[in-house]
């Protein structure tokens, strides 16, 4: 399927009608929206975002997040879909990088953009400042990771190139998250978050990377 260039930076991508409907025909959800959002106890706005989607063989669509720089994020708390491939967890932070991919056949579409709240003053008046950070269309990975491919993914990602025929290289820093999404548009009947992570576990890698640090300084 041609997939039409067309980026949004908060509502993210615009598929053509034909993908939409393939998308609500086999069941598969992806909600790409963030918002800003304000906390009474601590006073400031933070950003909402969704973890969701998943895939059958023919097509897939998923939605993750990570810091600034990339990194793991905890989930505020998870969510149980309706069904498979649909919601997995809800996430809220100062700033958020939103992933977004939707995958027909072997051929891919990948959005990469940052979120945080801007204009907010006592409560009033705040709106999102979105900036896209990678804007792959039309990427390419002659791997069937839902099928005989499958111990691959995790590890590969597509590659993306610029209308001249260029290669286009994800920024460094979001290359996991990144690769985490591509096994998701992979991922049959999904019902799991792939990058988003619990409390205790972010907390476990926050402090190894801490140590890490640490180790390297002395």
């Amino acid at each position: 399927m041609k997939l039409k260039h067309r980026v949004v930076g908060a509502p993210g991508l615009i598929l053509p009608r034909r993908a939409v409907r393939r998308l609500i025909d086999a069941g598969i959800y992806a909600e790409a929206k963030v918002t800003p959002e304000h906390q009474d106890l601590a006073r400031r706005y933070v950003v909402r975002g969704v973890e969701s989607g998943g895939a059958n063989e023919e097509i897939g669509r998923y939605v993750t997040f990570a810091d600034e720089d990339g990194n793991q994020l905890a989930y505020l708390h998870p969510l149980d879909s309706i069904g498979v491939n649909g919601v997995h967890a809800v996430v809220v932070a100062p700033v958020l990088v939103r992933v977004e991919m939707f995958r027909s056949g072997r051929t891919y579409r990948l959005l990469v953009s940052r979120h945080e709240v801007e204009n907010a003053h006592d409560g009033r008046g705040a709106s999102l400042k979105s900036k896209v950070m990678f804007d792959g269309a039309d990427g390419y990975l002659g791997l069937e990771l839902w099928k005989r491919d499958r111990a691959l993914a995790g590890t590969v990602a597509p590659q993306f190139y610029s209308r001249g025929g260029e290669l286009t290289e994800v920024p460094e820093a979001f290359r996991a998250v990144v690769t985490a999404v591509t096994k998701a548009v992979a991922c049959l009947r999904c019902t799991h978050s792939h990058y988003l992570v619990g409390r205790t576990a972010a907390a476990a890698a926050q402090a190894e990377a801490a140590s890490g640090m640490s180790n390297v300084q002395s």
